[in-house]
């Protein structure tokens, strides 16, 4: 009877639907488990309004799912409802009780249609109590008839990405399968909190803030995880269905915020890469929106968003990361290593959820393998940072030890050659006073006077073109303050080195000192930018000639380090004398001609016109 039974079922494939060509999934004695994907016809319902009844008139409608065994079927972001279809004929010999395993804990409904006419419905949307069987993913009991024969019919529907991964188990394997995968679970939640931990404990020793960004980052990472594992579902949140449909998104939105948020404080991006800065922190508030948007707009809007902003984010925070690391900001290495593994795993993730890559172990599962590398390599970040304090505080000991040794070596030596130094002690001490005079000397210079060009610095700048503005006033003369910008100077460091642009930066400021007169300033306020003061003014005119004479001198090619070199400036002129004007006013205005001299082509000069 049952060779009778399997050939008939045999004969109502081969002459099924035209449509339907996905092969029966046959069950052996030996099969503890059998992927579905390759036997899976799926059939599209866009308006979510048929029945079972409808979908089996319209049965040869369906297609092949056309994916591989190991595999998942995979529809993206899809608003339909999609029906599968899985033919089932068991050899004589075979199990006749098994488990449909839908591992896929994030979908908001699925309901299960049995051989014998059973219908059993779930999905993250219903409370955990209503799950046929205690599990983390959505397993449903099949039970064939003596026959052997039979066919599953699923309807799943998801605001979120529409995964279906699908495996046919012996129940004895499943439960055995599923400890396994609870176990690693476990560990892997086990990492995360001791993590977490770790750095809350630092926090509260070191006051750094980015310990504390750096755990509600892992604790966003676990909630999105425990929710893509189904674990919160059955754990923490069985109860609260609507919490656990937005866990997903709404947990890994916050993992975004939060990570974007501990790379600009670790990368100290707003200092080292202020570009990329605006980008984070637009990035962080587009997740901080993620985050919240499921509250006010449909949830597969707000998961599209995420899942395109995690790809964005990682390539960007990737690309933060190797720029400090070709800059040589300490650290920067370990959190371009740490933070790959981490983010190729969301871009992976994102890709999938899209449908733009299959999902396969790698693709599902390409998060937890990148936080977990990632976790391992900041673990070791964070001891050899601990490390380095140790070592420092080795060195430290070390070198005090090493001190108070020489100093009683040299207390002994002194009771031998206490009246020699007695003696010389007038001569030393009138010594120490001429060196202490000199460093007083040398501190004053430095404090007024720029290192590179030996010109006067910002402060000293500031001090005289106060103090040359009031003279104006009281006597009623002019003074003119110029400005001047080398044209393109970036370009001369990027092509030639810091060297050769430090060479020239020397040169100019030797051309602007021989071109003014002993009562004028020429000082160097930063970068490229300089700044003449010419005091007792016999007109505008006499600005603009030097200003002219500025200009042309910068042309004259110069040769540094034994390599010619062309430059030029831009000059803006303000004028002032006498009245309310603020200098810092004055710079302004100079600033704005100078603006005007960049913007009539540069190599040139403007005087600033109210």
């Amino acid at each position: 009877m049952l060779r009778i039974a399997a050939l008939i079922m045999l004969l109502s494939c081969l002459t099924g639907p035209a449509g339907s060509n996905a092969a029966a999934v046959r069950l052996t004695p030996e099969a503890r488990s059998l992927p579905l994907a390759q036997s899976v016809s799926v059939f599209e319902d866009p308006g979510g309004s048929l029945a079972l009844a409808d979908v089996q008139r319209r049965a040869a409608e369906f297609r092949p799912a056309g994916v591989a065994d190991d595999a998942a079927i995979n529809f993206g972001y899809s608003s339909a409802a999609w029906w599968l279809r899985v033919e089932l004929a068991a050899d004589p010999g075979a199990p006749r009780d098994w488990l449909l395993d839908v591992a896929f804990p994030t979908l908001d409904s699925v309901e299960y249609f049995g051989p014998a006419g059973e219908r059993l419905a779930t999905g993250d949307r219903l409370p955990f109590a209503a799950r046929p069987l205690p599990h983390r993913n959505f397993v449903f009991p099949v039970r064939l008839t003596e026959s052997g024969a039979g066919t599953v019919w699923l309807r799943v529907v998801s605001e979120g990405t529409l995964t279906i991964p699908l495996r046919l188990w012996q129940p004895e394997a499943f439960w055995r399968d599923s400890l396994t995968s609870y176990a690693l679970l476990a560990v892997y939640f086990g990492m995360l909190l001791a993590l977490a931990v770790y750095n809350l404990l630092l926090w509260m020793s070191l006051r750094d803030r980015n310990y504390l960004i750096y755990v509600l980052f892992a604790a966003s990472m676990a909630v999105g995880q425990l929710s893509l594992n189904g674990l919160g579902n059955q754990f923490l949140w069985p109860h609260w269905p609507a919490w656990g449909n937005l866990a997903f998104s709404t947990g890994f939105a916050a993992t975004g915020l939060f990570g974007a948020l501990f790379t600009r404080g670790f990368l100290e991006t707003r200092r080292n890469l202020p570009r990329l800065d605006g980008a984070i922190i637009g990035l962080a508030g587009l997740f901080a929106v993620c985050a919240a948007a499921p509250l006010v707009a449909p949830y597969r809007l707000a998961a599209i968003l995420t899942s395109l902003t995690g790809v964005t984010f990682s390539l960007l925070a990737v690309l933060a990361g190797l720029r400090c690391w070709r800059a040589g900001q300490p650290g920067a290495r370990i959190f371009l290593l740490a933070w790959a593994a981490l983010l190729v795993g969301v871009v992976v993730v994102g890709l999938r959820n899209l449908n733009l890559l299959p999902t396969t172990f790698l693709s599902f599962y390409a998060i937890q393998i990148g936080s977990a590398v990632e976790m391992v390599l900041l673990s070791f970040a964070l001891a050899e940072r601990i490390n380095d304090l140790q070592r420092e505080k080795d060195a430290a000991q070390g070198e005090a030890i090493a001190t108070r040794q020489q100093l009683v070596a040299t207390l002994q030596h002194s009771e031998l050659d206490l009246e020699r130094r007695v003696a010389a002690r007038t001569g030393e001490l009138e010594a120490l006073n001429a060196r202490l005079r000199e460093n007083e000397r040398q501190l004053q210079a430095l404090a007024h006077t720029d290192p590179l060009t030996g010109l006067a610095n910002r402060l000293l700048l500031d001090a005289r073109l106060d103090q040359s503005m009031q003279h104006a006033r009281r006597s009623r003369g002019q003074i003119a303050l110029l400005l001047i910008d080398i044209d393109h100077f970036k370009a001369i460091n990027d092509s030639h080195g810091h060297a050769i642009g430090d060479e020239v930066l020397r040169a100019t400021a030797e051309r602007l000192r021989a071109a003014v007169r002993e009562v004028d300033t020429v000082a160097r306020i930063g970068g490229d930018e300089f700044v003449v003061v010419l005091t007792a003014l016999g007109g505008a005119a006499d600005a603009e000639r030097l200003a002219e004479k500025l200009v042309a001198g910068m042309r004259e090619p110069m040769r540094v380090l034994g390599m010619p070199l062309e430059c030029s400036a831009s000059v803006g002129v303000a004028l002032f004398g006498g009245g309310v004007l603020t200098p810092a006013e004055l710079m302004r205005r100079a600033d704005r001609a100078l603006y005007a001299a960049k913007e009539a082509g540069r190599g040139c000069y403007r005087m600033f016109a109210a």
